[in-house]
This record gives structure tokens, C-alpha cells and sequence, in this order.
């Protein structure tokens, strides 16, 4: 899986390494299904403080279009956390409702029900 992390400021090294393996990590088991990831952080109203981390994540899925989530909160770890845990829900989601959409298996040639329709024409 690709992660594309874009952060307003410039001393984000820090902060890139720790939230691409915090999404490596909270998608390992759906990591499959998304190719490519993208973080961004912002910050709403500058250094004036309070529940203005915002962190956004797009999910780029094989098939199903992107999943995008955003979180708020006051420091950027529970923003990423926040944004992660409803982003990968709705993955789940999603990719629940596609398998389960999927039709039936038709009857084989040699099942049962197969014998029965070929068989009642004779």
C-alpha cells in the first residue's frame, strides 16, 4: 500500500513517519483492498489552540471509488486515530455489502438440482 502524507508545515518528518505507520498499521488487514492512501493534517484556526486538528483520509479502493474521512480534534494523534477507525469501518462496510451482493451459485452439472431440470424434460 502506497501513503501519501500532506501536512501544512514545513517540520513534518516527524509527523509523516509516525502516521504512515500508524495507517500501515490500523489497515494491515484490509491492506488489500486499498493501494493507496492519502493523510492530510491541517490546522483550522493557526496556533490559537483548541479542537482544530483536522485530519483527512482518502482511501483509493480497487473498484469501489475512494473512501474519504475527516476527523477534529485537539492534538493530531487523535485526529489520525479518529479519522483511521471510521475509515477503515466503512472500508469493512463497504466491502461487506459488495460480497454480499454477489448472486448465488448456480447449480452445477453434476449437482442435484441440475439432474432435476435436465431430467424433467425427457
Amino acid at each position: 500500500m502506497q501513503v501519501v502524507f500532506k501536512c501544512c508545515s514545513a517540520d513534518d518528518a516527524p509527523r509523516r513517519d509516525a502516521a504512515v505507520r500508524r495507517v500501515r498499521f490500523s489497515l494491515r488487514r484490509l491492506s488489500w483492498l486499498v493501494p493507496r492512501a492519502t493523510v492530510r493534517l491541517s490546522d483550522v484556526n493557526g496556533p490559537r489552540g483548541g479542537v482544530d486538528k483536522r485530519c483527512q483520509v482518502q482511501l483509493e479502493t480497487d473498484g469501489d471509488g475512494p473512501v474519504v474521512v475527516t476527523a477534529l480534534a485537539r492534538d493530531w494523534r487523535s485526529a489520525l486515530d479518529g479519522a483511521l477507525a471510521t475509515a477503515s469501518r466503512v472500508l469493512l462496510k463497504s466491502w461487506q455489502r459488495k460480497k454480499d451482493r454477489r448472486p448465488p451459485r448456480s447449480a452445477g452439472r453434476g449437482s442435484p438440482a441440475a439432474l432435476l431440470v435436465e431430467g424433467s424434460g425427457s
